[in-house]
């Protein structure tokens, strides 16, 4: 499923308006995550609150979303953008790629919730092929 040049302007201008409240919608996301999908607990362990909205949920949503927003910047080269990111997760954190497709569900959930008139069909369906394709660039050093 490849992002087509209207598919990369709309998540490029949907992104815009999202940026300044991607720490909220990353805490929101991973604490969905983490309620919704509790097997993902399991990556966060070491965490002493796990609960929706805690201190280490809200920082790990941040970085979540700094990895979104440099998957936009590098919009065009996923696999390459990412190899750093996608070695950390297979060689260091060894997060089963599932996982990928869970929060980037649950990414489209709140993106949803929270901007009801921007997402559009048509942003929803570029936003989809977007972060399936961000869960196929994270899992390049699984293979």
């Amino acid at each position: 499923m490849s992002l087509t040049a209207k598919n990369k302007d709309t998540i490029k201008s949907f992104w815009a308006k999202v940026a300044p409240k991607a720490e909220d919608i990353g805490t929101d996301a991973l604490s969905r995550m983490l309620v919704v999908y509790p097997q993902t607990k399991t990556y966060f362990s070491h965490w002493k609150d796990l609960s929706p909205g805690s201190a280490p949920v809200r920082k790990h949503g941040k970085t979540v979303m700094s990895g979104v927003a440099e998957a936009v910047s590098k919009i065009d080269d996923l696999t390459a953008g990412l190899l750093t990111l996608s070695e950390l997760h297979a060689f260091q954190l060894r997060v089963d790629p599932a996982n990928f497709k869970i929060l980037s569900h649950n990414l489209l959930v709140v993106l949803a919730s929270q901007f009801p008139d921007d997402f559009t069909p048509e942003v929803h369906v570029a936003m989809d092929k977007f972060l399936a394709a961000l869960a196929l660039a994270l899992s390049e050093k699984y293979r």
